[in-house]
């Protein structure tokens, strides 16, 4: 006698899974990975929009000031008070015309000239960061990868350059073609803003070398580059087709977080008097010169100070989270 077998229905297919097996499955790159961990992250996200909108006003300043129909370089001395420069009015003078209100002793407008300095500040900082990175990149890899003689002359290079008086030195720089009229077909602005640029991104190159350093070290050693070896791979290929785009997140990271400290070193050398020069406008140097009326005009030094103090947040926010993202062993 035969046993009767009960055929199970087949489980009812849900319309996710039929668009699924439509579709078929995307795998995503380590890129959408990475960006996909990045706009969770609700503090880096702001930052970034502050750190876009902040380039976008250095881009157009020429544009924003003319809409609010001011002048960086107008001097209103009607606005002063004939006796002491300082700006009649609470608030530096602040009114609808003027909306963060007039500078001490000329009277220009001291929106227009954060708006300026802003462009000053990012020009200078990430020319520098984009400079320091560049050549960080290249010695950190070479010492890498090539190891013997050249790990130990580049390290040792890099060991004089972290141990090296880059301030003092930068403003002895500074000082010396304080005097000089042109150099290399550079004068004037374009002289001093270049020397900047290139003082703060030479010398600051020895750290991102040590980060890549290390890391070249530790891939050097991994499988894929021995299979590159033994596919006959030179070292150029090697280098730029298997070493660099495992160095992308570690290059990115780094030039997030270098460029706030770049922002503060340009300022710093402004505020002693040795960057950028008037009449172009710096966060630094209106910091220097609210120093002398502070206890009269206190508004006038936050103004320059909140800006820098803002900008390098979100600069550093946004990097912390940007290494968040990129880091795949993070549980943030």
């Amino acid at each position: 006698m035969s046993v009767p077998i009960e055929v199970m229905p087949e489980p009812p297919v849900s319309k996710v899974s039929e668009e699924v097996a439509k579709q078929g499955i995307k795998g995503r790159s380590l890129g959408q990975i990475a960006w996909s961990r990045l706009r969770r992250d609700k503090v880096a996200m702001l930052s970034l929009a502050f750190i876009i909108a902040l380039l976008v006003v250095a881009i157009i300043a020429p544009l924003i000031v003319r809409i609010f129909g001011v002048d960086q370089n107008e001097f209103n001395i009607d606005l002063l008070d004939p006796d002491t420069g300082v700006p009649i009015g609470p608030w530096s003078g602040a009114s609808r015309d003027h909306l963060l209100g007039v500078e001490p002793n000329n009277g220009r407008d001291v929106f227009a000239r954060i708006v300026f300095g802003a462009r000053v500040s990012l020009v200078i900082a990430i020319l520098a960061t984009v400079l320091s990175v560049v050549i960080g990149v290249a010695a950190g890899i070479a010492a890498g990868y090539f190891g013997g003689s050249v790990d130990t002359v580049i390290s040792r290079i890099m060991d004089v350059m972290l141990a090296f008086p880059v301030l003092l030195f930068s403003i002895a720089i500074l000082v010396i073609f304080s005097g000089v009229e042109s150099f290399l077909g550079l004068s004037d602005v374009t002289l001093r803003v270049s020397l900047m640029i290139f003082i703060i991104g030479f010398f600051g190159w020895a750290y991102i070398g040590r980060v890549i350093r290390g890391q070249v070290l530790s891939l050097r050693e991994k499988e894929f580059i021995d299979a590159s070896k033994s596919l006959g791979a030179g070292p150029g290929r090697i280098l730029n087709k298997e070493l660099l785009p495992n160095l992308v997140a570690p290059i990115l990271v780094y030039a997030t977080l270098t460029i706030p400290t770049n922002i503060l070193t340009e300022a710093a050398l402004s505020f002693l008097g040795v960057g950028v020069q008037e009449p172009i406008p710096s966060w630094g140097k209106m910091l220097a010169t609210a120093q002398s009326i502070y206890g009269i005009d206190p508004f006038y030094m936050f103004v320059p100070g909140i800006a820098i103090f803002i900008t390098v947040l979100a600069f550093n926010l946004f990097g912390d989270g940007l290494r968040d993202a990129l880091d795949p062993k993070s549980m943030r």
